[in-house]
């Protein structure tokens, strides 16, 4: 099953991109849950982080690395934000393609919903 996520890659569906590189893609969410809220996904379709596999590991790296990269670009850095995860209903993930959330542009509050 193709995901959005999976067009936008494809560019079949545009998106605002911040950053792009062989291994993943970040562009602004189009149903933004903070003033700021970019996604990260990476290229390889992972249907969740629970599929991810042992060869996945630099790729998951790589994703959390690049992270601060689109942070200090788009001037959220200093301020701070958050990185989430989410995974399967439960966990309130609602595309089935591994991605992370960047969110920032106001204190966010803890524990989260």
């Amino acid at each position: 099953m193709t995901t959005i996520f999976k067009k936008i890659i494809d560019k079949e569906i545009p998106a605002k991109v911040l950053y792009e590189d062989d291994l993943c893609l970040a562009f602004h969410d189009v149903n933004p849950q903070a003033p700021t809220h970019v996604l990260v996904i990476p290229k390889k379709e992972i249907r969740s982080l629970n599929e991810a596999s042992t060869e996945d590991k630099s790729l998951l790296g790589h994703l959390l690395f690049v992270c601060p990269t689109i942070a200090r670009q788009i001037g959220i850095a200093e301020n701070g934000y958050r990185v989430v995860v989410n995974t399967n209903d439960d966990g309130g993930q609602t595309v089935f393609h591994l991605h992370l959330h960047i969110l920032a542009g106001r204190a966010l509050t803890w524990p989260p919903g």
